[in-house]
């Protein structure tokens, strides 16, 4: 019975442990992917946030780890050892064997620290190595909302393109079946026909161009959102109209702000880590100070198998102070060096601000191109549409060449690929203000 039922137990472990495996995979992945829905993946499971996030817990315990030294010490030191030959000693001239042949001790110590410059570093700088920990991670944290907004951003546009090619090679192979029908009426010659299939090759080569294109980017917003490369493509979600809304100038009337940028948190904390590490070489000069308790068991003997029978204990206690008097002027230039670094850190404020000012002024000028670019394309869209769709009535009648509705059919094509451009380089352009402002957060 036993035997059976353990070949059960396997056979059933074998049958549902793929379906397990199934659905775990399952589970990590998306059944719809809007931009925010790609950013929370992201955070979640891209390596370099797993890692930093990691950072962040041995830090932590590497902190718990300093401060565990004000907490009483305890030890056990245990020997046990036989003379071959025991130790000889003169007493009045005289040379004369002393102690006995076995030995051992056992000896318990408690060492309670009460003033050290380490422990008291340790203990002012606990929560200022804990927050910069969490600021580098907010900081790897922000560049990747950033890279898979432009991303994510970029896959959108190169699926737009697709679609207005797709529509033009529908409006191209009709057109081809136009002037087909007309010169088999002898309406037109035969140039017609064959200009329509010229353009209309060139577009099914964009459109091959553009969809090797999209796989090409799909791989890298999985790279950057840590997707599982055996999984297919990320199904985005998006809403056209709506990322158009974002793209109102808005953004142009806000001014940087250094302390919002999480580079320059970071600077802060590390200049409060450094004002500590002067502190510390400061503290050089005071004593170290503790106390100990020590108590150990003595055994010994002539006879090894009644070496335990007898104990001769011992025990003390005291305090043990430390100050160093002469270091040769150690103490004094590393005072003097941390008191430079102190000083080298303000120079790095004052590029981190002229650095956050040149980023803020060209993605701002850069933005506004783009949001004028945009405008402006927008329009052309449906004038473009308006004359492509004027030329062709005109065509079917006789009334314009088949040229002026190829041109019209380029200029519309074009001007929905411009458009669609525009608006990726402006959601870009976008992304490169709001950091660049101190504005754009990982909180998703």
């Amino acid at each position: 019975m036993k035997r059976a039922f353990y070949l059960l137990a396997v056979t059933c472990g074998m049958f549902f442990a793929p379906q397990v495996y199934a659905q775990q995979s399952t589970d990590s992945l998306l059944t719809r992917a809007t931009l925010k829905d790609c950013l929370r993946y992201a955070i979640s499971h891209q390596p370099v946030i797993r890692q930093s996030l990691i950072d962040e817990a041995i830090t932590d315990r590497t902190v718990k780890s300093k401060l565990a030294d004000w907490y009483p010490q305890i030890n056990l030191d245990y020997n046990i050892q036989h003379y071959l030959e025991l130790p000889t000693s003169i007493f009045g001239g005289n040379p004369t064997k002393v102690g006995v042949a076995n030995t051992s001790t056992a000896q318990f110590g408690l060492n309670q620290n009460l003033f050290t410059r380490d422990l008291l570093l340790a203990t002012n700088t606990a929560k200022d190595v804990r927050k910069q920990s969490q600021q580098t991670t907010a900081r790897n944290q922000i560049e990747l909302v950033a890279d898979v907004s432009k991303a994510y951003y970029d896959v959108l546009l190169t699926a737009q393109q697709i679609n207005v090619l797709n529509e033009d090679i529908l409006r191209l192979e009709r057109s081809l079946k136009d002037a087909n029908n007309q010169y088999a009426s002898g309406v037109v010659d035969k140039t017609d026909a064959k200009r329509a299939t010229i353009s209309l090759n060139n577009a099914r080569a964009q459109q091959k161009s553009a969809r090797e294109l999209l796989t090409a980017k799909q791989a890298y917003l999985k790279q950057l959102m840590g997707y599982p490369v055996s999984a297919g493509d990320v199904p985005l979600s998006y809403d056209t109209t709506q990322m158009a809304t974002q793209a109102t100038g808005e953004d142009t009337i806000l001014v940087a702000d250094y302390k919002s940028r999480i580079e320059y948190q970071l600077l802060e904390t590390q200049q409060s880590l450094l004002k500590a590490n002067l502190k510390y070489n400061k503290w050089s000069y005071l004593p170290t100070l503790s106390a100990f308790v020590n108590y150990a068991f003595a055994y010994q003997s002539a006879d090894f198998a009644k070496l335990y029978s007898n104990d001769y204990p011992n025990s003390l206690l005291g305090l043990k102070l430390s100050l160093p008097i002469f270091q040769g002027g150690k103490r004094v230039h590393n005072i003097k060096m941390a008191e430079l670094q102190l000083q080298r850190s303000q120079w790095d404020f004052a590029a981190l601000r002229s650095q956050i000012n040149t980023q803020y002024s060209q993605a701002m000028a850069t933005y506004k191109s783009n949001l004028n670019d945009y405008l402006t394309l927008k329009e052309n869209v449906q004038m473009a549409q308006d004359v492509y769709n004027m030329l062709q009535l005109q065509y079917k009648e006789g009334i314009k060449t088949y040229l002026d509705v190829l041109v019209s059919e380029t200029e519309l094509r074009s001007s929905q690929l411009n458009y669609y451009n525009a608006m990726y380089q402006v959601l870009s352009s976008r992304i490169d203000l709001q950091k660049a402002l101190g504005t754009l957060t990982a909180n998703y």
